[in-house]
């Protein structure tokens, strides 16, 4: 039986795990059935990509094209919701390679800011720049997509996740809210089951297609199985491939002072 929403006749709802099946029923006065809501789809999304609470990861990036290594890097990133907003700040210091260790990237608000300890310099960057291969500064710092983006729910559709396995998902449509949204609209296919994020199609404001990312090789991190591998895809060109690995899941105490641009001079990792 197909599942549907905005049924016209009644419904009666079994659950079968976490997916909801609605089967047809004789119309009963006043009974209405509702679609899940997209943004809390999203939020629930959103909590399996990042911990609720202050923590550091490692990120590998390694860039292919025609399935050959071309680049790779390697940064630790802190991150911890703001009190005044719940979006991340996140602070980002490259360790490989050599030439790029000990800078940094700081978000805080709708601020980005690179930081050179060479010239002792900060620039401000754009989210949408790329830092290397098909990963824009906007894809390395941590976000809470359900604080730059308003849901609505597109679909309700089979999907090719990571690991190239069939799921039922839900596609959502992603319209940026705010100036510090990375991607003006964001197509998001989220579990049916479980609400993990599978897949993404990421769009500039003219509507082109700039990346497809893929979320897999979720493990057991921080509390829950959370994804520890993105695959980033270009839009134009399927063979330019940038693979983003995430390791060394940890949860140490993060100074709030981290996160302003004026302590970046003296930032000291421990």
């Amino acid at each position: 039986m197909s599942e549907h929403y905005g049924v016209t006749m009644g419904a009666s709802v079994m659950q079968r795990g976490r997916r909801l099946v609605l089967l047809a029923w004789p119309l009963a006065a006043g009974l209405a059935w509702a679609a899940p809501d997209p943004q809390e789809l999203l939020r629930a999304s959103d909590a399996i990509r990042n911990p609720g609470r202050p923590f550091s990861v490692r990120v590998t990036l390694t860039d292919f094209e025609g399935g050959k290594q071309v680049d790779s890097s390697s940064l630790t990133s802190w991150a911890r919701a703001q009190e005044d907003s719940g979006q991340f700040a996140s602070l980002i210091r490259f360790t490989l390679p050599a030439r790029d260790a000990g800078k940094l990237i700081l978000r805080n608000g709708d601020d980005l800011w690179f930081y050179d300890p060479g010239t002792k310099a900060s620039v401000r960057l754009s989210p949408q720049q790329r830092l290397m291969g098909q990963a824009s500064n906007g894809d390395v710092v941590t976000v809470n997509l359900a604080r730059d983006y308003q849901a609505s729910l597109l679909a309700e559709e089979d999907v090719l996740d990571g690991e190239r396995r069939s799921r039922k998902a839900y596609k959502l449509g992603l319209k940026a809210g705010n100036a510090a949204a990375t991607y003006a609209n964001v197509e998001l296919w989220v579990d049916a089951e479980n609400s993990r994020p599978l897949k993404g199609r990421f769009f500039a404001e003219s509507g082109r297609l700039l990346k497809t990312v893929y979320y897999r090789r979720f493990e057991q991190q921080l509390g829950r199985e959370r994804p520890t591998e993105t695959v980033i895809i270009d839009g134009l060109n399927p063979k330019a491939v940038t693979l983003m690995r995430y390791s060394d899941f940890a949860t140490p105490t993060i100074p709030q002072n981290w996160f302003h641009r004026d302590h970046l001079p003296r930032f000291q990792p421990d």
